[in-house]
Order: structure tokens, then C-alpha cells, then sequence
């Protein structure tokens, strides 16, 4: 069947996560007068993307709300569990100040939702929680391109669960064979979404799953400009593709 909506990951997917990551962390660690305690800025990162992975894995496995992992983040990272909650988000808020001025969305993003604005639906689906999306989409001047918002903490399960994929289905009452979904993350995107019945798009930018063998299912492209092609000539079916 055609693919008629596309659903969308955020973060590493439209919005350059990493890039603002690592530069609104370094600027924080700055200002904070934290920075030489790391050893090296690229060592606070390493340190600060490894807690961020744990405390978000507890999130997702329903252990604590989204504002509890992220305190338990700033307490991790700084060694200092007896932090007040107004303690740990204050300190959080003055990483998020720098953070969000490295907000940017990678540029073949406009580009193909230029492209596919006449051919297909859009919406989003992330692991993250509405507040913070809506907002980052707002900021980014592309809420407007998509229908439908949905996120985990609101939604009560995350990727790569198949209830996750199946509920942005339900949202634009479409099956999921008539759906795309594109992320960057092999295994909680890709696969997920292909164990879901939608049409798995893996966006391997090169970054830390760069060296990932991809799982069954998924395709595997290196940029957005790949994807209306891909979409045009749906090859589930067996049609010959030039994608890896």
C-alpha cells in the first residue's frame, strides 16, 4: 500500500541534539567554573551523554517521571546526591539556557519537508515528553508542519515498544502499513518501527550507531535528501532498491 503520512523522530533526526549537546554543556561547565574538574571538556561530555543514557533508561522503563531523571542527572553528574529538587533544576535550567542557544535543526530538514509537504501527512513521535518537544519544534519554526505531537511521558510508553508506533498510527487514523517512520537509532527506531508494521527509515548521520550493522527491516539512509525517493517507490513489496 502507499505510503501516505510520515512520522518523525526529533532529536539526532531534525534537531541537531548532539551538536547543542555538547556545545551548551561545555558552555555551562564554563560558566559554572566546573570545567577543569572533568579533566577535559570532551571527558564531561563522554561522562554527561552516559548518565543522560542511564537516568533516560530508567525514565523509559517507567522507574521515575521525566523531571526526576532529569535532577537525578545533574546530581549524578556532579557527585552530589544530597541536592535539593530546587537545587538539581536550578542547576539544570542554567545548562538548558545554553543548551537551547546551540538549537538547530540539520539542513537537509527543510528541504524534504518542503518536498513532502503535497504527498504526505507528518507527525512526530519521541521518547521525550510534550513540554519539552512542542516547545523545541515552536523554537525551530517547523511545529506547524505536523499534526500530531506525541511523546512518551504523556503517552505512557516509549519506542521501541510497538504501542509507541501503533498510537501515532491511531493518531492519523492511518494502519501501519500506510505509515514511514524515521529516526536515527537502529534498534529503538528502526527496529521498533519495523516490528510495529510501519515503514522503518534509519537516518544514519554517522554518529554514535554509525558502526552499527543494521537490524532487519529498516532502510538505511545517509540523509533526508534520500527519502522521498525511498517513499516514492515503496520496495517492501520486492521492487528493486538502491538503499542500503
Amino acid at each position: 500500500m502507499p505510503i501516505k503520512a510520515v512520522v518523525w523522530d526529533v532529536d539526532d533526526t531534525l534537531f541537531d541534539y548532539t551538536t547543542a549537546d555538547r556545545e551548551g554543556m561545555r558552555a555551562h561547565l564554563v560558566a559554572e567554573g566546573l570545567l577543569a574538574g572533568y579533566g577535559s571538556a570532551e571527558q564531561a561530555l563522554v561522562r554527561w551523554r552516559e548518565i543522560t543514557d542511564q537516568q533516560w533508561a530508567r525514565f523509559s522503563a517507567g522507574e521515575v517521571d521525566f523531571v526526576t531523571q532529569r535532577r537525578d542527572r545533574t546530581r549524578v553528574f556532579l557527585g552530589r546526591p544530597e541536592l535539593t529538587d530546587a537545587e538539581a533544576e536550578d542547576w539544570f535550567q542554567r545548562y538548558v539556557t545554553h543548551y537551547e542557544a546551540a538549537w538547530s535543526l540539520f539542513p537537509d530538514v527543510m528541504p524534504v519537508l518542503d518536498a513532502l509537504a503535497g504527498s504526505h501527512r507528518h507527525a512526530v513521535l519521541s521518547n521525550s515528553s510534550l513540554t519539552v518537544q512542542d516547545r523545541k519544534l515552536r523554537v525551530l519554526g517547523v511545529h506547524d508542519r505536523f499534526e500530531a505531537i506525541l511523546c512518551a511521558a504523556e503517552l505512557g510508553v516509549s519506542k521501541p515498544a510497538a504501542g509507541a508506533f501503533l498510537a501515532a498510527c491511531d493518531a492519523l487514523a492511518l494502519p501501519p502499513s500506510e505509515v514511514a517512520y524515521v529516526g536515527d537509532h537502529p534498534e529503538i527506531d528502526g527496529r521498533g518501527a519495523a516490528d510495529a508494521g510501519l515503514l522503518s527509515v534509519w537516518i544514519d548521520r554517522g554518529g554514535v550507531c554509525a558502526t552499527v550493522d543494521p537490524p532487519a527491516g529498516p532502510r538505511r539512509i545517509a540523509s533526508l535528501s534520500e527519502l522521498p525517493a525511498l517513499l516514492g517507490a515503496d520496495t517492501r513489496f520486492g521492487a528493486p532498491s538502491t538503499f542500503r
